[in-house]
């Protein structure tokens, strides 16, 4: 299943325009569609407002509440403020070729979909208690203006000519409870591909790492009980960071630095911006290649269809 985004909530919409700015000076991410609320939407319902960006070959995608999303009593609304914590990930979206094979097949392996209404034929979401804190959606139509889908397409413009020089998204990091646990839920139930396990530069963290198709899983267990990942796991769980892949790990922290981030990690191996200078999210940077993980870049044109 491709990755076809990562999202994030943000708790008032007048944090989102800052926060895309930040992206966009930050990574070099290229906005390619905004969802907003207009007369021309106003009609429809719309309760959030939100940018698509790219950043190589991988989307993120800051969603605020906005019009009826702003009341108390609206679902969409209270569920992006609830979702908007410190490290608190919204959750990936992965591409699907069958909406309906892909669901029962999920049903089979005993997990409950919700459809938000109208939107039955289009995606459906698995509730991040079924997946360690992860929030799935499913989803099979094409998102606008995805960019991978064209020929001419070139992610590697993030690595050849922004100073940060980005290859690739090479992990999504999960605070886990043991990696049994991890296994059971992304091996066992997702039958997601064992990568390995190793122990996590500079963060007192075991892990296990599993191939999502385009993207890695990696289940992040705290070996201490005072680490940010271990408060992570305690109070939240799920996404815990991103690490992104970059030719040169002294360029990138460099250019970081330049822009007055200070940064937390080992710059040798793998650093990352402190999180309150990065909108209380956790955005790793390596030079550094891991044994068995898949080649960096999307295969978003590389569906597998689900046997139902």
């Amino acid at each position: 299943m491709p990755l076809a985004h990562v999202s994030w909530a943000i708790a008032d919409n007048a944090d989102r325009k800052p926060c895309d700015a930040w992206v966009t000076d930050t990574f070099g991410a290229e906005t390619i569609y905004e969802i907003l609320i207009t007369p021309e939407t106003e009609n429809t319902g719309l309760d959030r407002e939100e940018s698509l960006m790219m950043i190589g070959d991988t989307m993120v995608i800051p969603i605020a509440p906005a019009g009826p999303g702003q009341t108390a009593v609206s679902p969409t609304g209270e569920m992006l403020r609830r979702s908007a914590g410190p490290n608190r990930w919204l959750g990936v979206a992965l591409k699907v070729a069958d909406l309906k094979k892909t669901a029962a097949w999920f049903e089979a392996k005993d997990f409950k979909l919700h459809y938000d209404p109208g939107m039955e034929n289009t995606y459906f979401l698995v509730g991040r208690k079924q997946a360690l804190g992860v929030r799935l959606e499913i989803l099979a139509q094409d998102l606008p203006n995805d960019p991978r889908l064209l020929s001419g397409w070139n992610p590697m413009r993030w690595r050849d000519d922004h100073p940060l020089g980005i290859e690739g998204l090479q992990s999504i990091g999960v605070s886990a409870p043991s990696l049994d646990v991890a296994r059971a839920c992304f091996a066992q139930r997702l039958e997601w591909p064992e990568i390995g396990s190793r122990t996590l530069p500079g963060e007192d963290a075991e892990c296990v790492s599993f191939n999502m198709g385009d993207a890695v899983i990696e289940a992040m267990v705290p070996s201490v009980v005072d680490s940010e990942l271990a408060r992570h796991l305690r109070e939240t769980q799920g996404i815990y960071c991103l690490t992104f892949k970059v030719r040169s790990a002294k360029a990138a922290a460099d250019t970081l630095r330049s822009k007055g981030f200070d940064l937390i990690g080992d710059g040798a191996t793998r650093f990352a911006i402190r999180p309150d200078q990065a909108f209380e999210r956790t955005i790793y940077f390596t030079q550094n290649e891991v044994a068995g993980y898949p080649p960096l870049g999307s295969k978003i044109l590389q569906l597998e269809e689900f046997a139902a």
